[in-house]
């Protein structure tokens, strides 16, 4: 088998975008995810703060969404999936860290319930890759994957091992 491989600095991995579909696919999916969360924290008469802010992240995920739709196709670029890409290494992955979670619980010190736009655009692709590998093709090298929370490890898992998260439960 021939292997190629390219080579690009972080700054560069979020200007090879997913294509519009796989993109509007996982939006939908944090989107189901929320109103599952939503729809437990109502029946469960969970607090107003936990309420309101999974409404607020519910109303960003649309706006995201509806930007997407709307956006208009650039000629230029060349999506993830049309360059073939099978797999991808990441070096300093601790630059993702900021990677979001939907939770009830509140004030709890190293819980980040904000994302960076960075952090989703490379969970996106990982779990597109990921998807189509049965979780062979992301591979995370850093020295620091947990230096400040437990949360950390979670948020690695859900880079690298999303399907056994959804098999725990």
């Amino acid at each position: 088998e021939e292997y190629n491989a390219g080579i690009v600095g972080q700054s560069h991995v979020e200007k090879i975008p997913l294509s519009r579909e796989h993109a509007r696919a996982q939006i939908e999916k944090q989107h189901d995810t929320l109103e599952l969360g939503l729809s437990e924290a109502k029946k469960d008469k969970g607090q107003s703060f936990t309420i309101k802010q999974l409404e607020s992240s519910k109303k960003k995920l649309e706006a995201r969404l509806e930007q997407l739709m709307n956006a208009k196709e650039k000629d230029t670029a060349v999506s993830l999936e049309q360059l073939g890409v099978d797999r991808i290494f990441v070096d300093e992955a601790d630059a993702f860290k900021n990677l979001g979670l939907f939770t009830k619980m509140r004030n709890v010190a190293g819980i980040q319930t904000t994302a960076a736009q960075k952090s989703e655009d490379m969970a996106a692709k990982c779990e597109y890759l990921n998807g189509r590998s049965g979780y062979n093709s992301v591979v995370f090298a850093t020295g620091t994957p947990i230096s400040n929370s437990m949360t950390e490890l979670y948020t690695m898992m859900r880079y690298l091992q999303h399907d056994v998260l959804e098999q725990a439960g």
